[in-house]
């Protein structure tokens, strides 16, 4: 994966819960430190799109998604534990690079 590559997430939440405001909370800190103008956060209403949510299999939210670059991966929760966050994105490795 090359330093300059693009993110693309999906995060489905449940608009008006704690879980859902931290979740996009700590994306957006997220992606403001680690991947600074190279990323893209679509946030999905499952309440207004509940059959996009039941098309990517969401059961729980906040779920992310990460669409790109490959390869994909998915994360249930608040997105609080920012290490565990960056290893499963893949951030990790590039970050000590």
């Amino acid at each position: 994966m090359s330093a300059r590559s693009k993110f693309q997430f999906r995060l489905f939440v449940a608009p008006g819960t704690i879980n859902s405001a931290e979740a996009i909370a700590n994306l957006n800190a997220l992606c403001r430190k680690h991947l600074a103008g190279r990323h893209e956060i679509e946030v999905v209403d499952v309440f207004r799109e509940p059959q996009r949510a039941l098309a990517e299999q969401i059961h729980m939210t906040p779920t992310l998604l990460k669409l790109a670059p490959i390869p994909a991966a998915r994360i249930v929760g608040t997105l609080r534990h920012t290490q565990r966050v960056l290893e499963t994105l893949g951030l990790a490795a590039a970050d000590a690079a």
